[in-house]
């Protein structure tokens, strides 16, 4: 939030954004989220309006900057799939991207068709809001799938595909900035850092740092960690995160505001 006596001239020249994510960037004043926009102090509306691109404006304020013709970033593209494997699943098939075989299963009726689509094992996550390897369940037998309906929620099924480890690959703007292997916790199918999985700076491959940057191009995402794994000698793109987390940077020692601080002041983002 902008201080009451901090004067114009101080923050004339900087960014603005809503959200927290570049809080500790210098060069950015961020204003935090009033879904009232009459909360707002003038000075602030003042800053909103005249800014020719407000960063991380949320998914709500990102279709009525759209509305306007205001710029944002992350785009108002990458938002619209935030935390939405639905619609995601559906782009990836509409634009040809590799990415493992999925079906969506609305209502009891259809719900009691899975097993005509898919043989066990197979994946089953929880399609809207969920995030860090939560809502992701591998479903083994009869027993596992009746527990995973009782969610309501659209059954959200995927092709298990088995592998012990994964790649998260992070383009913001134009650019991969970041890519690291996640290697599994034992016991465990799930890759993210968040359930105990692994980091490892180890080089990815080529094939599958374009196929990243394919995806996310053609997608309109431009802060995005898409998340792609080796298959039987291919490569896939298993789901898009647009609210990754920051600790495959501070394994690496990459300095994630002195990033962002850079890319904004080179106009990259």
């Amino acid at each position: 939030m902008v201080e009451r006596n901090q004067p114009a001239s101080g923050i004339r020249n900087k960014a603005v954004a809503l959200e927290g994510r570049l809080r500790e960037c210098r060069n950015v004043v961020t204003l935090g989220v009033k879904t009232n926009f009459s909360d707002y102090s003038e000075q602030e509306v003042q800053l909103i309006r005249g800014a020719t691109r407000i960063y991380y404006p949320t998914d709500f304020y990102a279709d009525l900057f759209d509305a306007i013709g205001k710029d944002t970033f992350p785009s108002y593209h990458t938002y619209k799939c935030v935390q939405d494997k639905i619609k995601q699943t559906a782009l990836f098939e509409l634009l040809g991207i590799p990415h493992p075989s999925t079906r969506v299963f609305y209502g009891n009726r259809q719900k009691k068709n899975i097993t005509r689509f898919f043989q066990y094992p197979f994946v089953g996550k929880i399609p809207r809001g969920s995030a860090m390897g939560r809502g992701v369940f591998l479903i083994q037998n009869d027993e596992d799938l009746q527990r995973y309906l009782q969610g309501q929620h659209p059954a959200y099924i995927q092709k298990y595909l088995p592998h012990d480890r994964d790649m998260r690959i992070v383009v913001i703007g134009d650019r991969v900035v970041h890519a690291y292997w996640r290697i599994n916790p034992p016991e465990d199918f799930r890759s993210n850092v968040a359930v105990g999985g692994r980091i490892s700076l180890k080089a990815l491959p080529e094939q599958a740092l374009e196929l990243a940057m394919h995806t996310a191009r053609s997608s309109g995402w431009d802060d995005v960690g898409i998340d792609v794994c080796e298959y039987q000698g291919s490569y896939m793109v298993l789901e898009a995160n647009m609210k990754y987390g920051k600790e495959g940077f501070q394994a690496a020692g990459i300095d994630y505001t002195a990033m962002m601080e850079k890319m904004i002041e080179d106009g990259k983002i």
